[in-house]
Protein backbone atom coordinates (compact mmCIF):
# COMPACT_ATOMS: atom_id res chain seq x y z
CA UNK A 1 0.00 0.00 0.00
CA UNK A 2 1.15 3.56 -0.08
CA UNK A 3 0.04 5.14 -3.62
CA UNK A 4 -1.11 8.63 -3.66
CA UNK A 5 0.28 12.01 -2.33
CA UNK A 6 -1.02 14.14 0.64
CA UNK A 7 -2.30 17.43 -0.01
CA UNK A 8 -3.67 20.49 1.94
CA UNK A 9 -6.74 20.62 -0.40
CA UNK A 10 -7.68 16.68 0.41
CA UNK A 11 -6.77 16.99 4.14
CA UNK A 12 -9.28 20.28 4.01
CA UNK A 13 -12.03 18.70 2.53
CA UNK A 14 -11.92 15.82 4.55
CA UNK A 15 -11.11 17.31 8.06
CA UNK A 16 -14.40 20.17 7.57
CA UNK A 17 -17.06 17.39 7.40
CA UNK A 18 -15.37 15.02 9.88
CA UNK A 19 -13.12 16.78 12.31
CA UNK A 20 -13.28 20.46 13.09
CA UNK A 21 -17.14 20.42 12.53
CA UNK A 22 -17.04 17.92 15.79
CA UNK A 23 -16.10 20.64 18.44
CA UNK A 24 -13.55 19.89 21.04
CA UNK A 25 -15.91 19.55 24.00
CA UNK A 26 -16.94 16.22 22.68
CA UNK A 27 -13.19 15.10 22.74
CA UNK A 28 -11.54 12.55 20.71
CA UNK A 29 -15.05 10.97 21.20
CA UNK A 30 -16.97 13.17 18.75
CA UNK A 31 -13.44 11.84 16.32
CA UNK A 32 -13.22 8.59 16.70
CA UNK A 33 -16.38 7.08 16.23
CA UNK A 34 -16.14 3.22 15.96
CA UNK A 35 -17.99 1.12 19.18
CA UNK A 36 -15.64 -1.65 18.45
CA UNK A 37 -12.45 -2.71 16.71
CA UNK A 38 -13.65 -2.72 12.68
CA UNK A 39 -11.92 -5.74 10.85
CA UNK A 40 -9.92 -4.04 8.85
CA UNK A 41 -7.40 -3.06 11.61
CA UNK A 42 -7.81 -6.21 13.58
CA UNK A 43 -3.99 -7.69 12.78
CA UNK A 44 -5.75 -11.29 12.87
CA UNK A 45 -7.35 -10.09 9.28
CA UNK A 46 -4.15 -8.39 7.89
CA UNK A 47 -4.29 -9.90 4.41
CA UNK A 48 -1.55 -12.58 4.29
CA UNK A 49 -0.53 -11.51 8.12
CA UNK A 50 1.23 -8.83 6.88
CA UNK A 51 1.02 -4.87 6.41
CA UNK A 52 3.17 -3.16 3.43
CA UNK A 53 5.11 -0.74 2.44
CA UNK A 54 5.73 -0.85 -1.08
CA UNK A 55 7.45 1.81 -3.70
CA UNK A 56 5.01 3.43 -6.61
CA UNK A 57 4.95 5.53 -9.29
CA UNK A 58 3.69 8.07 -6.82
CA UNK A 59 6.27 7.34 -4.26
CA UNK A 60 9.23 5.65 -5.67
CA UNK A 61 11.43 6.09 -2.41
CA UNK A 62 8.91 5.22 0.08
CA UNK A 63 9.51 5.74 3.94
CA UNK A 64 7.93 3.96 6.03
CA UNK A 65 6.29 5.65 9.69
CA UNK A 66 4.49 3.89 11.90
CA UNK A 67 3.15 6.22 14.89
CA UNK A 68 1.54 4.40 18.00
CA UNK A 69 -1.19 5.74 19.81
CA UNK A 70 -2.15 4.38 23.18
CA UNK A 71 -5.94 4.37 23.11
CA UNK A 72 -6.51 3.71 26.87
CA UNK A 73 -8.34 6.06 29.20
CA UNK A 74 -5.78 8.69 29.95
CA UNK A 75 -5.43 9.59 26.24
CA UNK A 76 -8.30 11.04 25.10
CA UNK A 77 -6.67 14.86 25.02
CA UNK A 78 -3.85 13.20 23.03
CA UNK A 79 -5.98 11.19 20.27
CA UNK A 80 -7.85 14.46 19.73
CA UNK A 81 -5.12 16.48 19.34
CA UNK A 82 -3.39 13.79 16.72
CA UNK A 83 -6.69 14.24 14.35
CA UNK A 84 -7.34 17.52 14.80
CA UNK A 85 -3.70 18.92 14.23
CA UNK A 86 -1.08 16.69 14.82
CA UNK A 87 -1.70 14.44 11.59
CA UNK A 88 -1.94 17.25 9.44
CA UNK A 89 0.95 19.05 10.77
CA UNK A 90 2.83 15.88 10.79
CA UNK A 91 2.53 14.72 6.58
CA UNK A 92 2.11 18.17 5.56
CA UNK A 93 5.72 19.41 7.32
CA UNK A 94 7.59 16.07 6.24
CA UNK A 95 6.48 16.96 2.73
CA UNK A 96 7.56 20.71 3.23
CA UNK A 97 10.91 19.77 4.86
CA UNK A 98 11.82 16.32 3.00
CA UNK A 99 13.67 14.82 6.12
CA UNK A 100 12.34 11.12 4.42
CA UNK A 101 11.60 10.57 0.95
CA UNK A 102 8.12 9.56 0.31
CA UNK A 103 6.39 9.01 3.19
CA UNK A 104 4.46 6.23 4.14
CA UNK A 105 2.46 6.32 7.33
CA UNK A 106 0.78 3.63 8.89
CA UNK A 107 -1.44 4.57 12.14
CA UNK A 108 -1.76 2.08 16.05
CA UNK A 109 -3.93 2.09 18.37
CA UNK A 110 -2.43 0.47 21.73
CA UNK A 111 -4.06 -0.64 24.65
CA UNK A 112 -3.36 -3.34 26.99
CA UNK A 113 -3.91 -7.09 26.68
CA UNK A 114 -4.10 -7.99 29.84
CA UNK A 115 -7.29 -6.59 30.18
CA UNK A 116 -8.33 -4.69 26.48
CA UNK A 117 -10.43 -6.20 24.06
CA UNK A 118 -8.55 -4.97 21.02
CA UNK A 119 -5.17 -4.37 22.51
CA UNK A 120 -3.42 -3.63 19.31
CA UNK A 121 -5.34 -1.84 15.81
CA UNK A 122 -3.60 -1.03 12.98
CA UNK A 123 -3.85 0.76 9.86
CA UNK A 124 -2.28 -0.08 6.30
CA UNK A 125 0.77 2.40 5.22
CA UNK A 126 -0.61 5.23 3.37
CA UNK A 127 0.73 8.06 1.74
CA UNK A 128 -2.85 10.76 1.01
CA UNK A 129 -6.08 11.17 2.54
CA UNK A 130 -6.62 7.93 3.74
CA UNK A 131 -4.07 8.26 6.57
CA UNK A 132 -6.82 10.31 8.01
CA UNK A 133 -9.50 7.99 6.74
CA UNK A 134 -8.23 4.97 8.79
CA UNK A 135 -6.88 6.76 11.85
CA UNK A 136 -10.48 7.53 12.55
CA UNK A 137 -11.40 4.06 12.82
CA UNK A 138 -9.18 3.28 15.62
CA UNK A 139 -11.92 2.04 18.40
CA UNK A 140 -11.10 4.33 21.69
CA UNK A 141 -11.70 1.21 23.74
CA UNK A 142 -10.07 3.30 26.85
CA UNK A 143 -9.45 0.40 29.04
CA UNK A 144 -6.07 -0.64 30.55
CA UNK A 145 -5.70 -2.10 34.28
CA UNK A 146 -3.80 -1.16 36.96
CA UNK A 147 -0.10 -2.92 35.94
CA UNK A 148 1.08 0.74 35.35
CA UNK A 149 2.18 0.02 31.73
CA UNK A 150 0.22 -0.68 27.90
CA UNK A 151 1.20 -3.10 25.22
CA UNK A 152 3.85 -0.61 23.12
CA UNK A 153 5.97 -3.88 22.86
CA UNK A 154 2.70 -5.35 20.83
CA UNK A 155 3.28 -2.42 18.18
CA UNK A 156 7.40 -3.80 17.97
CA UNK A 157 6.44 -6.98 17.07
CA UNK A 158 3.98 -6.30 14.52
CA UNK A 159 6.31 -3.91 12.82
CA UNK A 160 9.14 -6.77 12.85
CA UNK A 161 7.29 -9.74 11.88
CA UNK A 162 4.23 -8.59 10.15
CA UNK A 163 5.56 -5.54 8.14
CA UNK A 164 7.43 -5.81 4.58
CA UNK A 165 8.96 -2.06 3.30
CA UNK A 166 10.68 -1.84 0.36
CA UNK A 167 12.47 0.52 1.72
CA UNK A 168 14.79 -2.22 3.72
CA UNK A 169 14.37 -4.95 1.33
CA UNK A 170 15.34 -2.57 -1.77
CA UNK A 171 17.58 -0.36 -0.73
CA UNK A 172 18.47 -1.56 3.09
CA UNK A 173 16.99 1.87 5.02
CA UNK A 174 15.16 1.21 8.21
CA UNK A 175 11.52 3.14 8.86
CA UNK A 176 10.67 4.91 11.71
CA UNK A 177 8.55 4.13 14.99
CA UNK A 178 7.12 5.88 17.30
CA UNK A 179 4.95 4.90 20.06
CA UNK A 180 3.64 7.57 22.04
CA UNK A 181 1.91 6.85 25.98
CA UNK A 182 2.22 8.14 29.32
CA UNK A 183 2.80 4.54 30.91
CA UNK A 184 5.88 2.51 32.00
CA UNK A 185 7.38 0.38 29.08
CA UNK A 186 5.80 -3.30 28.42
CA UNK A 187 7.02 -5.98 31.13
CA UNK A 188 6.89 -8.62 28.64
CA UNK A 189 4.20 -10.17 26.07
CA UNK A 190 3.18 -13.48 26.71
CA UNK A 191 2.79 -16.26 24.07
CA UNK A 192 -1.17 -15.94 24.64
CA UNK A 193 -0.75 -12.19 24.18
CA UNK A 194 0.40 -12.85 20.75
CA UNK A 195 -2.09 -15.49 20.53
CA UNK A 196 -4.91 -12.93 21.00
CA UNK A 197 -3.94 -10.64 18.98
CA UNK A 198 -2.62 -12.01 16.04
CA UNK A 199 -4.45 -15.33 16.18
CA UNK A 200 -1.41 -17.98 16.71
CA UNK A 201 0.42 -18.65 19.84
CA UNK A 202 3.98 -18.67 19.58
CA UNK A 203 6.02 -21.32 21.86
CA UNK A 204 7.52 -18.55 23.65
CA UNK A 205 7.26 -15.27 25.69
CA UNK A 206 9.02 -12.38 24.76
CA UNK A 207 10.88 -9.53 26.54
CA UNK A 208 10.76 -5.98 25.51
CA UNK A 209 14.58 -6.09 25.43
CA UNK A 210 14.14 -9.25 22.80
CA UNK A 211 11.62 -7.61 20.75
CA UNK A 212 12.93 -3.92 20.63
CA UNK A 213 16.89 -5.71 19.40
CA UNK A 214 14.58 -7.55 16.81
CA UNK A 215 12.29 -4.85 15.50
CA UNK A 216 15.95 -2.45 15.59
CA UNK A 217 17.16 -4.10 12.88
CA UNK A 218 14.59 -2.65 10.60
CA UNK A 219 13.02 0.23 12.36
CA UNK A 220 14.45 3.37 14.81
CA UNK A 221 12.96 3.09 17.24
CA UNK A 222 11.43 5.76 19.72
CA UNK A 223 9.26 6.80 22.34
CA UNK A 224 7.43 9.73 23.44
CA UNK A 225 6.20 10.31 26.82
CA UNK A 226 3.34 12.04 27.35
CA UNK A 227 3.79 14.09 30.49
CA UNK A 228 0.80 15.77 31.05
CA UNK A 229 -0.65 12.08 30.73
CA UNK A 230 -1.97 10.75 34.13
CA UNK A 231 0.83 8.17 34.20
CA UNK A 232 3.61 10.32 34.19
CA UNK A 233 2.04 12.55 36.46
CA UNK A 234 1.55 9.72 39.02
CA UNK A 235 4.79 8.10 38.54
CA UNK A 236 7.07 10.04 36.23
CA UNK A 237 10.37 9.56 37.53
CA UNK A 238 9.67 5.93 37.28
CA UNK A 239 8.05 5.96 33.87
CA UNK A 240 11.22 7.79 32.24
CA UNK A 241 13.68 6.05 34.56
CA UNK A 242 12.16 2.61 33.23
CA UNK A 243 11.86 3.78 29.24
CA UNK A 244 15.73 5.47 29.17
CA UNK A 245 16.84 1.92 30.95
CA UNK A 246 15.08 0.58 27.57
CA UNK A 247 15.91 2.88 24.82
CA UNK A 248 18.92 5.51 25.98
CA UNK A 249 17.96 8.90 25.03
CA UNK A 250 14.92 7.33 22.42
CA UNK A 251 12.67 8.28 24.98
CA UNK A 252 11.55 11.90 24.10
CA UNK A 253 10.12 13.68 26.91
CA UNK A 254 6.96 15.28 25.15
CA UNK A 255 5.72 18.49 27.54
CA UNK A 256 2.98 19.29 25.02
CA UNK A 257 0.51 16.79 23.61
CA UNK A 258 -0.19 19.44 21.21
CA UNK A 259 3.01 19.51 19.97
CA UNK A 260 3.32 16.05 18.63
CA UNK A 261 3.46 16.11 14.76
CA UNK A 262 6.78 18.81 15.33
CA UNK A 263 8.54 16.81 17.25
CA UNK A 264 8.15 13.74 14.84
CA UNK A 265 9.36 15.41 12.38
CA UNK A 266 12.30 17.62 14.49
CA UNK A 267 13.16 13.64 15.06
CA UNK A 268 13.50 12.70 11.47
CA UNK A 269 15.36 15.89 10.89
CA UNK A 270 17.93 15.42 13.36
CA UNK A 271 18.02 11.76 12.28
CA UNK A 272 19.06 12.68 8.90
CA UNK A 273 21.51 14.98 10.11
CA UNK A 274 20.18 18.65 10.63
CA UNK A 275 21.91 20.48 13.44
CA UNK A 276 19.38 20.31 16.78
CA UNK A 277 19.33 24.14 17.40
CA UNK A 278 18.58 25.01 13.39
CA UNK A 279 15.54 22.48 13.83
CA UNK A 280 14.40 24.06 17.37
CA UNK A 281 14.55 27.22 15.83
CA UNK A 282 12.49 26.82 13.12
CA UNK A 283 9.37 26.14 14.93
CA UNK A 284 7.73 29.65 16.24
CA UNK A 285 7.41 30.47 20.25
CA UNK A 286 6.39 28.01 22.81
CA UNK A 287 6.53 24.91 19.87
CA UNK A 288 10.15 25.58 19.37
CA UNK A 289 10.89 25.48 23.23
CA UNK A 290 9.31 21.91 23.30
CA UNK A 291 10.84 20.91 20.54
CA UNK A 292 14.45 21.92 21.48
CA UNK A 293 13.68 19.98 24.91
CA UNK A 294 12.62 17.16 23.35
CA UNK A 295 15.48 16.80 20.84
CA UNK A 296 18.36 17.74 22.60
CA UNK A 297 19.86 14.53 23.79
CA UNK A 298 19.50 12.57 20.16
CA UNK A 299 22.21 12.06 17.71
CA UNK A 300 21.74 11.18 14.24
CA UNK A 301 22.20 7.85 13.11
CA UNK A 302 25.67 6.13 13.02
CA UNK A 303 27.20 9.59 14.26
CA UNK A 304 27.47 7.97 17.50
CA UNK A 305 25.50 7.52 20.97
CA UNK A 306 25.90 9.96 23.27
CA UNK A 307 23.52 8.01 25.86
CA UNK A 308 21.29 6.72 22.62
CA UNK A 309 20.70 3.15 22.81
CA UNK A 310 21.49 1.23 19.34
CA UNK A 311 20.94 -2.32 18.24
CA UNK A 312 22.72 -4.02 15.46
Amino acid sequence: MGSGRWSARDWATYSSRHIHSKTSTTGASGIYSSSHMVDELDPKKMKNGIRESRDSVDNPNSTPIIIGLDVTGSMDRVLDAMARTGLPTLATEIYNRKPVTDPHILMAGIGDAYFDDAPLQVTQFEADIRIAEQLTKIWLERGGGGNDFEGYALLWYFASRHTEIDSMEKRGKKGYLFTVGDERPTAKIPAEHIEKVFGYKPQTDFTSEDLLKEVSRKYEVFHLIVEEGSGFRYDGDEVLRQWRDLLGQRAIRLKDHTKMGEVIVSLLQVLGGEDKDKVARSWDGSTSLVVREAIKDVTPVGSGSSGLVTFD
